[in-house]
């Protein structure tokens, strides 16, 4: 049994150009793109969903991989599966930046311990939000999610066809989500420290002789706690609405390609 050349190079990119994108998409995703998970089982995950979606890979023509234009689409497959992966580890940024906000205004900012997922070093508060978060979005199948996308993004987006102008811009404004959806996380307890440091400024004021600076640290502290307890059922909601938000971004991202 033989192969022409050109039935080779059409098996090869059957498998090269899905085999990018999926594997940028794990890179770049929270949970799959993490430390935690050896970088075996990451390229297995990504071989097997290649061979699961390949066959229904739709590529019109044979494009050789290593001509220019091979090469421009490889690249266009990687560009589209970190996007996916972006938009999706944002939903984890937003918790870490909401975690450092309120970690600052409680004063354990200095408090920081080493992230096992990525390797950085965070407030203890930030790494409590994303250990928070993970467990809530592996319960919401997440993970599952991200898979089912990854797939589904070669019907949206055919191999060959790029992003389109208002895909990128979509990407883009979703990025600015990392800041408002911090702050809307982190407004409660903040505001709330804020009123207990104008409270200690008035009582400063009206009482000279008082070493606010020696009670100050341990009861903003203490208050902090109690305020993160009450404000965690808060925190919960709304980072599944943050986590809905995201995915309703990338099928819109996705729609909006063009060819």
């Amino acid at each position: 049994m033989t192969f022409t050349v050109d039935q080779l190079v059409a098996q090869w990119e059957a498998y090269l150009y899905p085999f990018l994108r999926i594997s940028a998409v794990l890179v770049a995703s929270p949970i799959f793109g993490t430390q935690i998970i050896p970088p075996q089982i990451k390229a297995l995950l990504a071989v097997f969903l290649t061979i699961m979606v390949s066959p229904f890979v739709r590529i019109d023509g044979v494009i050789d991989p290593v001509s220019a234009a091979g090469v421009l689409i490889a690249a266009e497959q990687i560009l589209i599966g970190l996007s996916i992966g972006f938009m999706i580890r944002m939903i984890f940024s937003v918790m870490e930046v909401g975690g450092y906000l309120i970690a600052q205004s409680m004063g354990l900012g200095f408090a920081q311990m080493v992230d096992p997922t990525n390797g950085t070093a965070v407030p203890s508060v930030s790494q409590f939000f994303t250990i928070m978060a993970t467990l809530i979005f592996l319960a919401l199948n997440g993970h599952v999610l991200v898979v089912q996308i990854a797939v589904e993004s070669f019907t949206a987006i055919p191999v060959g066809v790029s992003l389109g102008g208002y895909s990128l811009w979509e990407l883009v404004e979703w990025s600015s989500w990392i800041f408002k959806g911090a702050l809307i996380i982190s407004l409660p307890v903040v505001s709330s420290l804020i009123m207990v440091q104008i409270a200690f400024g008035i009582m400063s004021r009206a009482a000279p002789q008082l070493n606010v600076f020696s009670i100050g640290f341990p009861i903003t502290l203490l208050l902090g706690f109690v305020f993160l307890y009450v404000s965690i059922p808060m925190f919960s909601e709304q980072f599944i609405g943050i986590m809905t938000s995201a995915f309703d971004a990338i099928h819109m991202m996705l729609g909006g390609t063009h060819g």
